[in-house]
């Protein structure tokens, strides 16, 4: 997979993804838009990917939309609006429901859409004094198409004072509200994405995917249809080539295949 917005690496079966435009903070225009989601679709059919980090070149995580996309959807039309933005839900969309676990590297700031990247990773690791912003109202707009994300992750109440002021937060606040899940230090940054790697890497492939879909269900059901769900997927994985191999391993006191 070659890109022109992005660089990616694969290494065993860790997969990265960084945002490649670091003259203008990664800022995301059509190409980036596309080409990021075109990445993360050949990801999800990717069997020999256990785990993908998601970072930024330079000093910014990812700035929010590009300057010069922006001046272009001046002249827009409210149907060409609509085409646009429905590239970037798109984009949202296929990171949030890949069936590989997320890392988000967070590397610098991040602003406005470049936050609704970070909040459809799984898990977001962050350096410390960071700055970030729902800065759309202070444009006159607002942020729409990230707001189920976001909504999601840090709460109603949260998310309409940060949209209605736009203010400026930092790392430490990112991770009080639990936008962020861990700030670390710059010497520790590398070790502690390692870390939740190989963590996540312990553990059975099926098995992790099948938490993610979990979790998807749970915001589509019906709460009676998903309790009825769980009750199949247990069962389903329990009697799986993985379930029965990991619970073998388990009272055999011994590693499944996977962690050898």
């Amino acid at each position: 997979m070659k890109y022109d917005t992005l660089m990616v690496k694969k290494e065993e079966n860790v997969f990265t993804v960084t945002l490649n435009r670091p003259e203008v903070h990664n800022a995301l225009n059509e190409k980036l838009m596309r080409e990021l989601t075109s990445c993360f679709r050949e990801i999800n059919l990717d069997k020999t990917i256990r785990t993908v980090v998601l970072t930024g070149n330079g000093k910014s995580f990812c700035a929010g939309a590009d300057l010069n996309w922006m001046k272009s959807m001046v002249k827009y039309s409210k149907e060409e609006n609509i085409r646009d933005s429905k590239l970037l839900l798109d984009l949202y969309e296929t990171i949030d429901t890949c069936s590989k676990p997320v890392i988000g590297k967070i590397n610098g700031h991040a602003f406005g859409g470049g936050l609704g990247l970070l909040a459809v990773c799984d898990i977001t690791i962050a350096l410390p004094d960071l700055k970030f912003a729902f800065s759309e109202v202070k444009l006159g707009i607002i942020p729409a198409v990230i707001s189920p994300y976001i909504i999601r992750r840090i709460g109603p109440a949260i998310t309409r004072r940060l949209f209605i002021t736009g203010e400026r937060f930092d790392s430490s606040y990112a991770e009080h509200i639990g936008l962020i899940d861990y700030v670390v230090s710059r010497e520790t940054f590398d070790a502690t994405v390692e870390k939740h790697v190989e963590q996540i890497k312990s553990s059975g492939p099926l098995a992790v995917k099948e938490v993610k879909n979990l979790i998807q269900q749970y915001q589509k059901m019906d709460i009676n249809d998903y309790k009825n769900f769980t009750v199949e997927k247990i069962a389903e994985l329990r009697v799986s080539k993985e379930g029965q191999e990991g619970i073998h391993a388990f009272l055999e006191k011994r590693k499944p295949w996977w962690r050898e």
